[in-house]
């Protein structure tokens, strides 16, 4: 099964960092974000990726054309004019059977319009996922599966409940703080968090290249009633700014990353 990962925005919320380089080539703790997100989905035994690129997307196809390069220990010899692969310096990099196809989408296209771009490469894939190249989260690929192979809609979204950017007092009649909380989850309300899963029939619900995914195409699907939510209580957090991204690098450099399952 295809694995869809969207990665053409602009991440201007990033500031300097998207200037230099597209958003999922921001690194966390050394590696790019969409490095990450695909080891997530290979422990889960999903090795076929569709990159959909547009800002900067040379940039990432040059990432991977090189992976190897990026990733081992290697001898440049100038005097004959070699490079040599060296001993794999750790197993973070054992090389994956991955198939990566890094397909350019155009500059400004939404959303749907990416994917409906797409078409092509997806056309034979009775099931795909697709998520977002900056959005990072512990949830289980394949308990997801199960849930949107028994519904039977065309679509299921990971529905996330988002951390909460302060902290939060429980607050009694008189005044009396009764408990402290330090950043909890959100309001209870779910959000998009990405991880789709879709049925092909989903490109009966796609728009021209100016509608986001997430506006006329889930409405419709939503309306239909072929939308369906895998609600997730555990970590998701994306990277739409600095802090967002210093928040993932703390986190990772703790050694904690509930990600990281590899």
């Amino acid at each position: 099964m295809k694995v869809v990962i969207l990665a053409g925005g602009l991440g201007t919320r990033l500031g300097e960092e998207t200037i230099i380089k597209p958003k999922p080539l921001v690194e966390i703790g050394g590696y790019p974000i969409v490095w990450h997100i695909m080891k997530y989905y290979h422990h889960y035994g999903f090795n076929d990726f569709l990159i959909l690129l547009g800002y900067k997307g040379y940039m990432i196809k040059e990432f991977f054309a090189n992976y190897q390069r990026h990733v081992v220990d290697m001898r440049v010899n100038f005097t004959n004019n070699t490079t040599t692969i060296l001993e794999k310096p750790e197993k973070e990099f054992n090389l994956e059977p991955w198939t990566v196809d890094l397909i350019y989408t155009g500059e400004n296209t939404m959303t749907s319009g990416r994917l409906k771009r797409a078409y092509d490469y997806l056309k034979d894939e009775e099931t795909f996922c697709l998520t977002y190249g900056d959005g990072l989260s512990n949830i289980d690929i394949n308990k997801e599966l199960a849930f949107h192979k028994e519904h039977k809609k065309i679509a299921t979204v990971g529905a996330v409940l988002p951390p909460a950017r302060y902290g939060a007092l429980d607050i009694a009649n008189n005044d009396l703080v009764n408990n402290f909380v330090e950043k909890p989850k959100g309001d209870n309300t779910y959000i998009n968090g990405g991880f789709f899963i879709f049925n092909k029939e989903i490109f009966n619900y796609l728009a021209d290249d100016s509608t986001p995914l997430e506006k006329e195409p889930l409405e419709k699907l939503a309306k239909d009633k072929e939308l369906m939510a895998f609600k997730h209580d555990g970590f998701w957090q994306c990277m739409d700014t600095p802090r967002d991204k210093y928040l993932l690098e703390d986190i990772w450099s703790k050694r904690n990353a509930p990600w990281k399952v590899w």
